[in-house]
């Protein structure tokens, strides 16, 4: 057992399909964690807040990516992590983060939780926001941000692949410049008319293999799709972690920072980890070695 029994689990209790919260409430009280449940937006970040303040050295989230995301936010908002250990229960729907960390069930969670190996993982931050696993803008955003609770329940990962398809007939694309760096000192690297911009810091998005990044390497693996009308868009099934094989509409590169900048008069959408916000332009950073995170036995710190 490690000596982080004064240990926080702030516990999502409808992420997923809500059927995990007694098993979690159980499995942190056999552990000596308390446990706050979160009832609205922004709980968790509070939460985590208020942990990090009354001393506690380990606080784990129990939930989806997005309830990782808050409690990030809220450990990033004490200026603690170098002095909290944060933890992850996978109760979500996707569970993308936890799976590439080597957590894949509540079980397993609490025993890596206690005896994992710990690891001093890359944090992404966008504008002052922190990310660990991805930022997103174009369809995919726009997607996330149109699909429903009540879709995500009956359908669990599907509900975005459902909801992507609906909003690819009236996606528009966005009008961008992508610099590596600053706004006015970066080098430009890539401008014109995109239907995705996918940043990963947790999450690759490969041709092929595995979706894990590096994330200790302090670089973000982005892939930028080209945009193209709906036909030729399924016939390079993009929709599907765009799918599979090379295409000359993707473009690729790794970078420590890049800006992001849409032209016209409408902001972008960006998806933080699966939290949504707006901008016009957002310049994106990596904080490296910075997240101390438990990681289970099957993580891979060099997965190239």
């Amino acid at each position: 057992m490690t000596d982080e029994t004064d240990g926080v689990v702030v516990l999502n209790p409808v992420s997923g399909t809500g059927e995990h919260a007694d098993r979690v409430r159980s499995l942190a009280a056999e552990h000596g964690y308390a446990v706050r449940e979160t009832r609205e937006e922004g709980d968790a970040v509070s939460y985590a807040r208020d942990a990090v303040g009354s001393g506690a050295s380990l606080v784990a989230a129990a939930g989806g990516d997005g309830t990782l995301n808050e409690v990030l936010r809220g450990v990033d908002a004490e200026d603690a992590f170098d002095d909290v250990t944060v933890g992850v229960v996978p109760v979500g729907t996707g569970n993308d983060f936890a799976d590439n960390v080597g957590v894949t069930d509540v079980e397993s969670a609490f025993e890596v939780l206690a005896d994992g190996e710990r690891r001093r993982l890359d944090l992404g931050m966008a504008g002052d926001r922190p990310f660990v696993n991805s930022c997103i803008a174009g369809l995919t955003a726009e997607a996330s941000a149109e699909t429903t609770p009540e879709l995500k329940n009956r359908y669990g990962v599907l509900a975005y692949v459902l909801t992507t398809l609906r909003t690819l007939s009236s996606f528009e694309g966005l009008d961008l410049d992508v610099r590596v760096g600053a706004r006015d000192g970066g080098r430009p690297v890539w401008e014109g008319d995109a239907v995705l911009v996918l940043i990963g810091n947790g999450r690759r998005f490969p041709t092929r293999g595995r979706p894990q990044a590096n994330v200790e390497d302090g670089r973000f693996d982005v892939a930028i799709v080209e945009d193209r009308p709906a036909i030729d868009l399924m016939g390079d099934r993009v929709v599907e972690r765009l799918f599979g094989q090379e295409s000359p509409s993707v473009a690729r590169l790794k970078a420590p920072s890049l800006t992001v900048s849409v032209a016209g008069d409408e902001p972008a959408t960006f998806s933080l980890d699966g939290e949504i916000l707006t901008a016009d332009s957002l310049s994106l950073t990596v904080r490296p070695r910075t997240l101390r995170m438990p990681v289970g036995e099957t993580y891979d710190p060099s997965p190239e």
